[in-house]
């Protein structure tokens, strides 16, 4: 097992993954397969209609299968014996998956193998294996895998050709609706309304989304087909058998970031300094690229190169520093008895989960009782570990945090206690006293570092770009919307600008449990109000997000405050646009504070702010692009400079 994640090291790769995958993927209509329906039972008649596609036993399915009476594909009804219960029971299954089924060690469930196994479904598998019968059986299974994998692959003939490339027919109609939005933000450029960095950014941000659209879409062409029902000539769309979308979903070779380029389009390139050049590749490769669009990829290509020379030694040495920090760290002893701990929620990034709850919990050590939060029920006891099934039973229970014992919080006085440190994860139980915890820690995080450098290097110069600046939130769940600690502040045209920094909106479903928790940006607008039910997938709040903005909490007069042009200020003059803009700027004078305060219209004395005493004034930092004019009347909510 590997120490960093606790996983089998040994899973199938490439062609035996394809195999496997290829073995287990079910076609419809195939010969002999089970149809919905074929068969009904009478009290007085008995069982009538056709038997096919349902058999008594795995031993059954291949024979059939060796008479040609069936195929790899063919969705079939059979009847296995479940190990934990011992009884008999009809599974709907393939004729691949119960060929495979052959090889399982004894005790280990037919719902391991009755999916399509891809690389993760079979790294599950021998994972389930390890965890039941240790080390021999773990690795007899994984040499029959081997066996079969390859002669299933070989079986399946899979080969490539320009066909299978299918460049999707909505590619145009986004190219051309993205050519439109960049030549609207170049207009808003022109006329002054944004900044030349928010333009590039606007841009760069535009292409990046649409290449993700096409891709997309070319992924919905090549991954689905049609498929004519042969008795009722209904149209059906299933999985295709298009051998790009089985290597890559399979994950036996390939990404969607490979796939991409062969048949949706390249992308954004990067320049050798780094950054993006903001006109893309919109050619793919079966389309061929122009020659402007051949020499804007070879930077990026030769970056790739000449990366991965340098970086190998920067990360050996990263994993050398580590050690050197943290070998001290040692399990010393059993318990520390700390009343510390750690929350922990899954993880997310730009709205997507990137680990959920159960990957981060398994194996650690739960500080307090977890309760069930409907019942009251205790699901897991103080100090107790968190293995595979109370890890399940957390996740059903729809608890989102927990709290454990971490190493952050041991009390321990030298070294780290067994407790707070948890599950030894390459040997799958409680860490020893003595285990060189520290040492394991520096290498997993060092090991994955050379391989890191290979990841420039295959996918060739494209623009390896972070997830695309959210700017809005979605609701994943449908229910009812609550808005917490949130200022609100409510603008005539009726917009709701979000005016403090920890408001956050939460979805509550009918029973008023908390589905989820959304945290509100400083400058959003509001797409929803207190209470209005929301739908899976419904927008809740946008914001920009290149760009900072200071807003005014009161309505009142804008007048400026040591804004001295040439010492505070400067006028930025855009040789583009022709256009300028205020930038404050680093002064010299110490006793200068640019700011701009608000003023009551009538007495012209300065406000205060809302529920305090304090006067409404704001501060500006260097580098803030100021967007109102002195003596302007403003109402709460307005912007009134942006940092870029």
């Amino acid at each position: 097992l590997s120490p960093a994640s606790g996983r089998p090291i040994i899973n199938p790769t490439q062609d035996i993954v394809l195999g496997l995958y290829y073995a287990t993927r079910e076609r419809k209509f195939s010969r002999g397969s089970y149809r919905e329906g074929s068969l009904s039972y009478d009290k007085d008649k008995g069982y009538t209609g056709s038997l096919r596609g349902v058999y008594s036993s795995p031993e059954e399915v291949r024979m059939a299968y060796d008479n040609d009476e069936v195929t790899l594909h063919s969705g079939i009804k059979v009847r296995v014996i479940d190990p934990e219960t011992g009884l008999r029971r009809t599974v709907q299954t393939t004729v691949g998956r119960c060929l495979i089924s052959e090889i399982l060690p004894e005790g280990l469930s037919f719902d391991l193998v009755n999916k399509t196994l891809d690389k993760k479904a079979l790294s599950a598998l021998i994972d389930a294996c390890y965890r039941k019968h240790r080390n021999k059986a773990t690795v007899l299974l994984a040499d029959r895998l081997r066996s079969l994998g390859f002669d299933f692959a070989t079986r399946a003939g899979v080969s490539i050709c320009m066909d299978h490339m299918v460049i999707p027919d909505a590619k145009k109609v986004l190219l051309d609706a993205a050519t439109e939005e960049v030549q609207r933000v170049v207009d808003q450029y022109q006329e002054g309304l944004i900044t030349d960095g928010e333009r590039y950014n606007k841009i760069v941000d535009i292409w990046a989304g649409v290449a993700d659209k096409v891709t997309h879409e070319m992924m919905q062409v090549i991954g689905k087909e049609k498929m004519v029902d042969p008795e009722t000539g209904k149209e059906l769309i299933e999985p295709s058998f298009n051998p790009i979308y089985i290597m890559a979903d399979s994950g036996a070779r390939g990404s969607t970031q490979q796939i991409r380029q062969l048949a949706a389009m390249r992308g954004l390139m990067a320049r050798p300094s780094g950054e993006i050049i903001e006109q893309p590749i919109t050619a793919n490769f079966r389309e061929g690229l122009t020659v402007l669009e051949y020499f804007t990829s070879t930077h990026g290509a030769r970056k790739g190169l000449a990366d991965t020379a340098l970086k190998t030694a920067n990360s050996g040495y990263l994993t050398r520093r580590l050690v050197d920090v943290a070998q001290d760290a040692v399990i010393t002893e059993f318990d520390c008895g700390t009343i510390d701990g750690i929350r922990v929620a899954r993880l997310e990034d730009a709205g997507e989960v990137i680990q959920p709850l159960a990957d981060r919990i398994l194996g650690r050590v739960a500080l307090e009782d977890i309760v069930d939060p409907l019942t009251g029920e205790v699901l897991v006891a103080m100090n107790s570990e968190l293995d595979e099934d109370l890890v399940h039973t957390i996740e059903e229970a729809g608890i989102e945090e927990v709290v454990i014992r971490s190493v952050l919080t041991c009390q321990t006085k030298r070294g780290v206690c067994a407790k707070c440190y948890g599950r030894d994860l390459a040997r799958g139980y409680k860490v020893n006293i003595g285990e060189a915890v520290g040492i394991i820690a520096s290498q997993s995080i060092g090991e994955p570092g050379t391989q890191l450098t290979m990841r420039t290097f295959h996918i060739g110069g494209a623009a390896a770009r972070g997830k695309i600046e959210q700017s809005s939130l979605e609701s994943r769940t449908e229910g009812f919307a609550r808005i917490r600690t949130a200022n609100l502040a409510r603008k005539k045209d009726g917009t709701v600008s979000v005016m403090n920094r920890h408001g956050e909106i939460v979805i509550v479903d009918d029973t008023g449990r908390e589905r989820e928790h959304h945290r509100l940006v400083y400058g959003a607008f509001l797409k929803v109000e207190e209470g209005q039910k929301v739908k899976a997938g419904q927008l809740l709040a946008e914001w920009d997000a290149f760009a900072m903005p200071i807003l005014t909490e009161v309505a009142g007069v804008a007048k400026f405050g040591d804004i001295v042009e040439g010492v505070t200020m400067i006028e930025k003059l855009d040789e583009v646009t022709g256009l300028s803009r205020k930038v404050i700027v680093e002064s010299r004078a110490a006793d200068l504070r640019p700011r701009i305060s608000l003023k009551d219209p009538q007495t012209g004395a300065t406000l205060k702010l809302p529920n305090s005493q304090l006067e409404a004034r704001y501060l500006l930092p260097v580098g803030a692009n100021i967007v109102v004019q002195d003596g302007d009347l403003l109402e709460a909510g307005e912007v009134l400079s942006k940092i870029p």
